[in-house]
């Protein structure tokens, strides 16, 4: 990331590090040992970006000496008073095979935002059914890199917002524009009915995604691996396409395709602009 592109520094509110409260171990797997109705973020690329979000309400911030040295020489003031703790502390809420770098957040989910709130946008990327944590995760940080607008998801059989969904994402999770619908073919019907041209990737697709026509707004949809778009999503998309590649293997993994077709429309919109 540029420096122009750095999240913005929150407001000071002072330093005042405490003794964390006693938490007791979580079982489960990595990234969901957080109480009933929070998350644990952690990563200090990750954690920076989510304290640059004003949308992030955030309950506690635990780090060890060293990350609190790192985030103040980055220039990071916290909005609650960071409490001190060892290294194995965070190690027991998140797994010891997180790569926390020494900085846990505990904060509310983001909320969605509603189908009618896209304005502008022009690029869209529509999940249908990815529930792969690192897969969305991946994506979002695609998405956001290649200038993407929002990302949509179901409300079910979707990725949950996750410590492991939000490492992943590398910051993208608080910079990326994220609605939920209950029924995505609903909403791709929705959308073209605002002008926006959906177009759906499918293996067996009439055309390649660089011989398909995208318009100025475009949705790109995306299914699960294995089970591709389901017929009700194809149906209520504008157009299918394929991508085509040379090698020996013709599958990508959904996170793959998504870094490539978002590129591909991407590039064809702004032909089009041009």
């Amino acid at each position: 990331m540029s420096e122009a592109e750095e999240p913005r520094r929150i407001a000071k509110a002072g330093r005042h590090p405490t003794r964390p409260p006693v938490v007791h171990k979580r079982k489960g797997r990595e990234g969901t040992g957080a109480p009933d109705g929070r998350v644990f973020l952690y990563g200090l690329h990750t954690v920076e970006t989510a304290l640059a979000n004003p949308k992030r309400v955030i309950h506690a911030i635990y780090v060890t000496r060293n990350a609190l040295a790192r985030l103040e020489e980055r220039g990071i003031v916290f909005p609650v008073p960071p409490q001190t703790v060892e290294p194995r502390w965070i190690d027991a809420r998140v797994g010891e095979d997180a790569v926390h770098q020494g900085v846990l957040v505990e904060t509310r989910p983001l909320e969605a935002v509603d189908l009618t709130d896209l304005g502008r946008a022009k690029l869209v990327l529509a999940l249908d059914q990815v529930t792969d944590p690192h897969n969305v995760g991946a994506i979002m940080r695609s998405a956001v890199a290649l200038g993407a607008d929002a990302l949509l998801t179901t409300t079910r059989h979707s990725a949950a917002e996750t410590g492991v969904l939000a490492k992943s994402a590398s910051g993208a999770l608080d910079m990326l524009t994220h609605i939920e619908v209950v029924n995505l073919a609903r909403a791709l019907t929705t959308l073209r009915g605002e002008g926006f041209t959906v177009v759906g990737l499918d293996s067996e697709g009439p055309a390649s995604l660089e011989e398909t026509e995208v318009g100025r707004r475009t949705v790109l949809v995306l299914g699960a691996e294995g089970k591709g778009l389901r017929p009700v999503t194809r149906e209520a998309c504008d157009r299918l396409a394929r991508i085509d590649v040379p090698g020996a293997i013709k599958s990508l993994n959904v996170s793959n395709a998504a870094v490539l077709s978002l590129y591909v429309v991407g590039r064809r919109q702004a032909e089009r602009r041009g």
